[in-house]
């Protein structure tokens, strides 16, 4: 096996961010249409125990389809860089306690894999492979829930259902 130009680390992180990214577009078949290959190939740029990694055109495509940067966040942070969305503070919308329930339901879910994946005394790759996906879960539910309090913070008033809405600039 030849020597990759990231580490094991990054190269899974980009794995993990392509599973999201195909699963966002709606899946591989979707992923597939979209990115204009074969689900195959997809499904390597996905897979773990695959070398392939997701090309640069199929990022942008998929990118913009789904409106979430899951590949290219993982790029910036590779490169010590970071991702803002000017709109994800206006757009920000939801009650703080629903945010927080689903928080704490995806909490459960990854101590729940990080104990199985800990029963025997060993993690093998497979039961990383779940936990991080897991944490992957939680950490976008985190974006979420920080966005909605940031809105709180600005002042954003309820809507009489719980409900936070950032008025809308330049209005």
């Amino acid at each position: 096996m030849a020597e990759r130009a990231i580490s094991e680390a990054w190269f899974h992180r980009i794995k993990a961010a392509t599973r999201d990214l195909v699963k966002a577009c709606g899946g591989i078949e979707r992923a597939a249409e979209i990115s204009h290959v074969g689900k195959s190939t997809v499904g390597r740029w996905q897979h773990a125990g695959e070398e392939d990694i997701i090309p640069l055109p199929a990022v942008i495509a998929l990118e913009a389809d789904s409106d979430r940067p899951y590949v290219t966040r993982v790029m910036a942070d590779l490169n010590g860089r970071g991702l803002t969305d000017p709109e994800a503070s206006r757009e920000a919308a939801g009650c703080l306690m629903a945010r927080h329930n689903s928080l704490m339901g995806q909490f459960t879910a990854l101590t729940t894999e990080v104990l199985a994946a800990k029963a025997d005394g060993h993690v093998s790759p497979a039961e990383a492979e779940m936990v991080d996906r897991a944490a992957a879960s939680l950490e976008r539910n985190l974006a979420d829930f920080r966005a909605t309090c940031a809105a709180k913070k600005a002042g954003a008033p309820d809507d009489g259902a719980g409900v936070t809405r950032l008025p809308r600039r330049g209005f």
